[in-house]
């Protein structure tokens, strides 16, 4: 979806300048131009940043590996 028509940006990119290190709306005006020029998309763009924001968060957990060890730790009797 088309978030900004003034300078065609859309979910896509700004999910792209999050992955890139955006965070703040004025970091997508910065590299994208949004709500530089008539502003009307600045609620949109700022949703889509939060959601953008969350989603690589989210995606951003570390998995737990389970310790798996390739030796016993019993001791043999000799």
């Amino acid at each position: 979806m088309y978030v900004c028509v003034c300078n065609a940006v859309t979910e896509r990119h700004i999910g792209q300048a999050v992955r890139e290190g955006a965070s703040t709306l004025r970091q997508l005006r910065e590299r994208l131009g949004v709500a530089g020029e008539c502003g009307r998309c600045a609620s949109c763009a700022r949703d889509c940043l939060r959601s953008a924001i969350e989603e690589q968060t989210s995606n951003a957990t570390p998995a737990v590996a389970a310790f798996a060890p390739s030796f016993s730790f019993a001791a043999e009797a000799v």
